[in-house]
C-alpha cells in the first residue's frame, strides 16, 4: 500500500487561510445579522412608539372619546395613520382595553390582547407579545383629556414577521458581500501561496525542517570554507570553516561589508571583484587560502559564493619538499665536486707527484671542513645547521659566497615549541633562496658586461675583475629574549617604493609562474606575524637588500625557568 506524501507547506497555508477568512467572514457575518435585526427591532419599536404618542397627543382623539360613538370617528383616523406610517396595527381603546379601533372591523368591541397595566398607571411600555396578528413588537400609552385624566389607550405595533423580513432583504445583501470577501481572500491567498510554493519547490513542512537541518550540520561539518555575500558585498551567510580561514572566529560578521572584515587588500579585492576567481591563492595573517568565488544571480537578486581552501600544510609541505630537493642537489654537486678532486688525485699519483696529491688532498678537505666547523659551532639548532650547508653547497655551485657572519650563535633546545622546524625552514630558506638570486642575477649581469667589454676571459673572472663578487651574508643569533634572522645580498637591491610590495603575493623580480613565485617573501612576513615577530627592511652595507626577522623567545625562557 502506497502512502500519501503530505500536503505541501504551501498547500496547508492555503487551506488554513481559506477555513480562516471563511470563518473570520462567516463571524462577521454572523454579528452583522444579530446587529441589524437588533437595529431593526430598536427602529420598529421606535417607530411604533412615535406612532402610538403622536396618536394620543392628538386633540381630536380625546375629542372623539368623549363623543357618544368613539369608533364611528377614530377606525378612519386610526387605519389612515396604520396606512401612511407603516405599522402593522394602531389600536385606540377605552381605559378597561376594549377596542374602538382595529384593523379587522370585526374585532373592534373585544377586550385588547396584551398587557395594558403599566399605561393604565399613567407609563407608555413597549413590549415583544403574540396578539390577534401574530407576534409583534407593540407600544401601548395612555391618552389623557385636558384634566390630565386617562381617557383611553393607544397601542401602535409592527409585526415581528414584517421586521424579519426587511432583515433578510439586509442579509441578501450582506451574504453577497461576505461571497465576495471570501471570493477574493481565497483568490489572494491562492496568489500568495503559489508564490509560496515556487519559493519552498512543493515540500512540506517536515521536509524543510529536514532540509534546514541537514543544511546548518553541513555548514558546520565541512572543514572547506564557505561565504555568501549579496548584491551589496555583504555577508549573508558564512560557516564555521571560513570563519576561522579567515580569522574571524568570535565575531558577528553576517551582514558586514567585505570591506569591513579587515582582511588584506589582494584577498579583499578579490572577494569583491564581480568576475570569478579560480585557484587563487591568497595569504591572511596566519594562513594560505585557495580562493574560488562564482557570481550568481536569482531573478533581480545578485550576490557571490566564495569557496576557501587551506593551503597552508601544503605550502608548507611544498616548502620542505623544496628544501629536500635543494639538499639533493647540494649533495649531487658535492658529490660531483668530490669526484672531479678525486679524479685530479689519482691523476697525480699516476704521474708519480704523490707529494703534490697529498698536498692537494689535505687543503680540498680542510677547505671543505672550515665551513662545516664553523656552521656546527655558531648554529647548535639541528635544523638551522643542516639549512644553512645546504644552503651553502647551493651558493657555491651557483658561484655565491655564502658567508656567516662572527657574531652568528644558537644553541641547541633554546627554541620555543611552538617554533617549529617547518616554520624555520620556510623563513631562512625563502631569505636566502631570494637572496641567492639577487647576487647571483647581478654577478651574472656584471660578467656580461665585462665580456662585452673584452675585460675577462670567463663570466667568473668577469665578475671577479668588475668588482661584483657574488656574496650573501647570513646571521642567526637568539639573544636578548629574541631569535635574529639576518641575510643580506649583494644584489642590486630594493628600491624604497617596492619596500611595502615585496610582501605581497605575487611580488617579484622575475616573472610570476604557475610554481608560486613570488609568495616567499609574503610566507615570511605570515610566519613571523603568527609567531609574534616582525620583518624589516633596509639597504645592505655592501648594496644589495638586507632583510631582518625578529622572533621573540619568551616562551622558551618561560619554559625553561
Amino acid at each position: 500500500m502506497r502512502l500519501s506524501r503530505p500536503r505541501s507547506l504551501a498547500g496547508q497555508l492555503f487551506a488554513m487561510q481559506v477555513v480562516l477568512v471563511a470563518a473570520v467572514v462567516a463571524g462577521c457575518a454572523l454579528f452583522t445579522y444579530l446587529n441589524d435585526r437588533e437595529q431593526a427591532e430598536t427602529s420598529a419599536r421606535h417607530r411604533a412608539t412615535a406612532t402610538a404618542r403622536t396618536i394620543a397627543d392628538s386633540p381630536s382623539v380625546a375629542e372623539a372619546i368623549a363623543s357618544p360613538d368613539p369608533s364611528a370617528r377614530l377606525q378612519p383616523y386610526a387605519e389612515r395613520v396604520r396606512r401612511d406610517t407603516g405599522v402593522t396595527f394602531v389600536t385606540i381603546m377605552d381605559p378597561r382595553g376594549i377596542r374602538w379601533t382595529h384593523p379587522e372591523p370585526d374585532r373592534i368591541g373585544l377586550p385588547f390582547v396584551g398587557h395594558i397595566g403599566p399605561a393604565q398607571r399613567g407609563e407608555t411600555f413597549h413590549e415583544t407579545y403574540t396578539g390577534t396578528l401574530g407576534p409583534s413588537v407593540r407600544v401601548v400609552t395612555p391618552v389623557r383629556d385636558g384634566g390630565g385624566r386617562i381617557v383611553g389607550l393607544v397601542s401602535a405595533g409592527i409585526a415581528v414577521e414584517r421586521i424579519t423580513a426587511e432583515v433578510e432583504r439586509q442579509m441578501a445583501v450582506l451574504l453577497a458581500v461576505a461571497g465576495g470577501a471570501v471570493l477574493l481572500g481565497g483568490l489572494g491567498t491562492y496568489v500568495v501561496n503559489a508564490r509560496l510554493r515556487r519559493h519552498t519547490h512543493g515540500m512540506n513542512a517536515a521536509e524543510l525542517s529536514r532540509m534546514h537541518a541537514y543544511h546548518q550540520a553541513t555548514l558546520h561539518a565541512v572543514r572547506e570554507g564557505l561565504v555568501m555575500l549579496d548584491g551589496q558585498r555583504r555577508i549573508a551567510l558564512i560557516n564555521d570553516g571560513a570563519r576561522e580561514l579567515l580569522g574571524l572566529t568570535g565575531r558577528e560578521v553576517v551582514g558586514l561589508g567585505v570591506a569591513e572584515l579587515g582582511l588584506p587588500a589582494p584577498l579583499t579585492g578579490a572577494l569583491l571583484a564581480s568576475e570569478p576567481r579560480v585557484d587563487e591563492v591568497h595569504l591572511t595573517d596566519e594562513r594560505v587560502v585557495v580562493v574560488n568565488t562564482s557570481p550568481v544571480s536569482v531573478r533581480d537578486r545578485r550576490g557571490t559564493v566564495v569557496t576557501l581552501r587551506d593551503h597552508t600544510e601544503l605550502q608548507a609541505l611544498t616548502g620542505e619538499l623544496d628544501s629536500v630537493r635543494g639538499f639533493a642537489e647540494a649533495l649531487r654537486s658535492q658529490a660531483h665536486e668530490a669526484a672531479n678532486r678525486l679524479h685530479a688525485v689519482v691523476s697525480l699519483i699516476e704521474l708519480g707527484r704523490e707529494r703534490e696529491a697529498v698536498e692537494f688532498a689535505t687543503a680540498e678537505l680542510e677547505l671543505a671542513q672550515a665551513l662545516t666547523d664553523q656552521v656546527v659551532a655558531a648554529v647548535a639548532e639541528p635544523v638551522l645547521a643542516a639549512l644553512l650547508l645546504g644552503k651553502a653547497a647551493q651558493a657555491n655551485e651557483r658561484g655565491v659566497e655564502l658567508v656567516l657572519t662572527q657574531d652568528s650563535s644558537v644553541d641547541d633546545g633554546l627554541l620555543p615549541p611552538d617554533l617549529t622546524a617547518r616554520d624555520l625552514v620556510t623563513v631562512l630558506g625563502n631569505l636566502i633562496d631570494n637572496a641567492l638570486d639577487a647576487a647571483s642575477c647581478d654577478a651574472a649581469e656584471g660578467a656580461a658586461e665585462s665580456t662585452a667589454a673584452g675585460a675577462a676571459e670567463s663570466t667568473a673572472g668577469g665578475a671577479a675583475e668588475g668588482g661584483r663578487t657574488a656574496r650573501v651574508t647570513v646571521t642567526v643569533r637568539a639573544s636578548e629574549g629574541e631569535l635574529l634572522l639576518r641575510v643580506a645580498d649583494s644584489g642590486p637591491g630594493i628600491g624604497p617604493e617596492a619596500a611595502e610590495e615585496v610582501f605581497r603575493r605575487g611580488w617579484s623580480t622575475k616573472s610570476a609562474g604557475p610554481g608560486g613565485r613570488g609568495l616567499g617573501l609574503a610566507l615570511v612576513r605570515q610566519t613571523a606575524r603568527r609567531h609574534g615577530g616582525t620583518v624589516e627592511l633596509a639597504g645592505a652595507p655592501g648594496g644589495g637588500a638586507e632583510f631582518t626577522v625578529r622572533l621573540p623567545l619568551r616562551a622558551a625562557v618561560g619554559a625553561g625557568a
